[in-house]
């Protein structure tokens, strides 16, 4: 069921590629927020120097979570667009396949200008 559009399959491959390159960067941003981020107690002043030190230490303890959350958010986000669109172009290929075998039946047949719908 052809409606004149066409899809290209390499703009799909792309945009899945790019998608992954974009979930190993937030792989990597949620290692580095997790594992590198931690500030000792220490780095804010010793408590019986400076009382604020232990809201402080709080306070970073409460953004790290609270960034370490949205990356968690933004990876699934991102991984749940990539699982779909791989599954739209997967899609849209196996259609282009069944319509050049119905009309060429592999025998080379024509199919430009054919669509996958």
């Amino acid at each position: 069921m052809s409606n004149g559009m066409r899809v290209d399959l390499s703009a799909l491959d792309e945009v899945i590629r790019k998608l992954w390159t974009l979930l190993d960067d937030m792989d990597k941003a949620g290692t580095t927020s997790k594992y590198e981020t931690e500030i000792p107690m220490d780095a804010f002043g010793q408590t019986c120097y400076f009382r604020e030190a232990g809201d402080l230490h709080g306070a970073q303890g409460e953004m790290k979570a609270s960034i370490e959350k949205m990356i968690k958010k933004l990876h699934e986000l991102i991984d749940d667009f990539s699982t779909k669109t791989s599954k739209v172009r997967d899609k849209y290929n196996n259609e282009e396949h069944e319509i050049k075998q119905s009309v060429g039946g592999g025998s080379g047949g024509s199919t430009k200008g054919q669509l996958a719908q």
